[in-house]
């Protein structure tokens, strides 16, 4: 009996031993979880026998026990690295059409020739479809998808608004409508550009031009007008009025002489103080939204087949209700632009991807848009220690860890996600080396009391 018992310690001690080296050797593994031997003592007993005198049967293994403590993060210049701090894990699958998932805390993520996001093992890291806004459409861990990084640019944005806000110089000197010519300074006072940009991205000039009216201020009392007149693209562009849905503006019209063409323009009116007070209707009524809005833009404009239905409204007075002068001015001082503003994009090429800590993962573009793509799914357990471990520091869910929750980071119990880290192996290499000892120690004991054993048995033997 006592051969089995200090066999049974010797197991024991080996266990131990294997279970420390392995803790050791993965103690720069990313994401790894030290294990601990578990042991517990053995006794057999008889119904009738008598407990007092029993002497027990040695030890057994009980567990191999991972120890899911939380590891240190370390920094590193790879945004699609990730650590989880606090509670979950990610979810990889072997493919993109598989179900088969494994959990992991060891986010060493990269891109694959697809522009999946994958692991060193090749396996998908899953994530909750999210809307425009960038909530998620689902949490549940059916409704996961593989995350993928969009190697497409980011969409174009047409220019529908230009917000415009000036100083036009009052000592300027009138000029003759009838002989604009935009390739002429002569002919208008002040002019200024913005880009812009139609339905497939592509840029344009528009170009505006301002005049003071002679006729205006040669009346009795005299009139501080302007006429302004817009171009793209070196072409006129007539105005629909002051605001949407009017004819153009009675007295404005000037002749381009690039094309030949007669200009339908807009009259801007300025107070005696100089502030503004509107842009004059067809009906000769002031209208203090101050929006004027170009009529389509038409294939003569728009040569690159993009949508020649489009329009762009011109907004002076940045807020019609407030009392204070916020719109063009008409000041003794130069002519001076205080802010020119429109709302197009042009097409956008990836430039980055950023991932928050709840898991979002948005793609910036080089045109100043971001969308959000998909968000990291995270996966927690009712019992962690029941889940089985697999290679590359995965496990699997049992019947021991219960079903697998999932959820949004920073959410209920759910951890937070930092990118750019990873969290490394939670081994405490210096308690290690002393677990290490004491079992070679036990080693050693158990198998001097297998030697002694022996020695007894041999005199027992050799007794004549």
């Amino acid at each position: 009996m006592s051969f089995n018992i200090a066999l049974s310690g010797v197991a024991a001690a080996q266990k131990d031993l294997d279970t420390t080296a392995n803790n050791i050797a993965n103690v720069n593994t990313v994401g790894f979880k030290e294990s601990r031997a578990e042991f517990g003592d053995v006794f057999a007993q008889s119904l009738m026998g008598d407990s007092r005198s029993k002497v027990g049967d040695g030890v057994s293994i009980k567990e191999v026990a991972q120890q899911f403590t939380q590891g240190s993060l370390q920094s590193t210049n790879n945004s699609l690295d990730l650590a989880i701090t606090g509670n979950g894990f990610f979810g990889t699958v072997p493919d993109t059409t598989s179900r088969d998932v494994s959990f992991t805390r060891a986010g060493q993520f990269k891109l694959d020739s697809d522009n999946f996001v994958v692991n060193s093992s090749g396996s998908n890291l899953l994530g909750f479809p999210v809307n425009p806004d960038g909530s998620s459409s689902s949490v549940a861990l059916s409704t996961t998808v593989p995350v993928r990084i969009p190697d497409s640019s980011g969409a174009p944005q047409k220019t529908t608004e230009v917000a415009l806000k000036m100083n036009l110089p009052t000592d300027a000197k009138p000029v003759n409508l009838e002989l604009f010519n935009p390739e002429d300074p002569k002919t208008y006072n002040a002019a200024t550009s913005v880009t812009v940009f139609d339905t497939l991205g592509e840029s344009h000039v528009m170009t505006y031009y301002f005049m003071k009216d002679a006729a205006a201020a040669a009346a009795d009392p005299p009139k501080n007008e302007w006429i302004g007149v817009t171009f793209v693209d070196d072409k006129p562009v007539n105005t629909q009025g002051a605001t949407a849905g009017n004819a153009p503006v009675t007295g404005d019209n000037v002749v381009g002489e690039t094309s030949g063409n007669t200009v339908a323009g807009y009259r801007m009116q300025f107070s005696n103080s100089g502030d503004f007070i509107g842009i004059q209707n067809s009906d000769g009524v002031n209208v203090p939204s101050g929006n004027v809005v170009s009529e389509p833009l038409s294939d003569i404009v728009l040569t690159n087949g993009s949508d020649p239905t489009q329009t762009i409204s011109t907004k002076f007075a940045l807020d019609a209700n407030s009392a204070t002068p916020n719109g063009p001015t008409q000041f003794a001082s130069a002519f001076e632009v205080n802010s020119l503003e429109q709302d197009g994009l042009s097409v956008g090429r990836l430039t980055g991807i950023d991932i928050g800590p709840d898991g979002l993962v948005s793609a910036t573009y080089s045109n100043g848009t971001s969308e959000p793509i998909v968000r990291v799914a995270m996966v927690r357990f009712a019992n962690e220690q029941g889940l089985t471990q697999q290679s590359g520091t995965q496990w699997k869910q049992s019947i021991s860890s219960g079903e697998a929750l999932a959820g949004e980071a920073t959410t209920g119990t759910y951890g937070e996600i930092n990118s750019s880290s990873l969290e490394s192996a939670n081994v405490n290499l210096t308690t290690e080396l002393i677990d290490m000892i004491i079992a070679q120690r036990n080693f050693q004991a158990n198998s001097r009391a297998l030697e002694i054993n022996n020695q007894l048995n041999q005199t027992i033997l050799n007794i004549r």
